[in-house]
């Protein structure tokens, strides 16, 4: 029960539900790091724990890195800043700026997007939802027009996934900083 593994991150929309799904295949308590590398450009998704009901996700997006409007109709979902800050939007063009040590709930349904708004540092997320993919809809994450909005598409902002070479957040370390 004291394994806290360095976990690799699931680079597309496919690892990442296999990785949630496979995560799930446990009835012990599971451990977890923070660890993860910080990146120069992209965004990473990282599978931290899960079971049916819940997921756990670390989410690193390199500063400036956003994601386009959105919505999972079956998912509650709560986002912790770890480092960095964000913006988000809603549908009308509100929005928020939230630093490290906040949070944000978003409710099943609620249309949303966020960049990363640190100028010189990576945004690092703490993402909690509930419930897991086995309990949703097929295509759970919906753009504006209702249609899917896959999480690596073009559609979705994503760029390439390039790593900071050696620099990682939550090595003992860099805690804090």
């Amino acid at each position: 029960m004291d394994d806290t593994s360095f976990p690799q991150p699931s680079i597309t929309a496919k690892a990442i539900t296999e990785d949630q799904i496979a995560a799930t295949n446990t009835k012990d308590p599971t451990i977890f790091s923070l660890k993860a590398q910080l990146l120069d450009q992209g965004r990473t998704d990282t599978v931290l724990a899960a079971t049916e009901d819940l997921s756990v996700r670390l989410k690193i997006y390199a500063s400036g890195g956003e994601n386009e409007l959105h919505a999972h109709v079956d998912e509650d979902h709560v986002f912790v800043l770890l480092q960095g800050s964000a913006r988000f939007y809603g549908p009308d063009s509100e929005t928020v700026d939230l630093n490290a040590c906040q949070g944000i709930l978003m409710p099943k349904g609620m249309f949303y997007r966020f960049h990363a708004t640190s100028e010189n540092e990576c945004l690092v997320l703490l993402r909690i939802g509930t419930p897991n993919f086995q309990k949703q809809a097929k295509d759970d994450r919906l753009g504006m027009n209702g249609e899917p909005l896959i999480s690596d598409s073009k559609e979705n902002r994503t760029q390439s996934v390039i790593f900071k070479d050696g620099v990682f957040f939550g090595d003992s370390a860099e805690v804090g900083t």
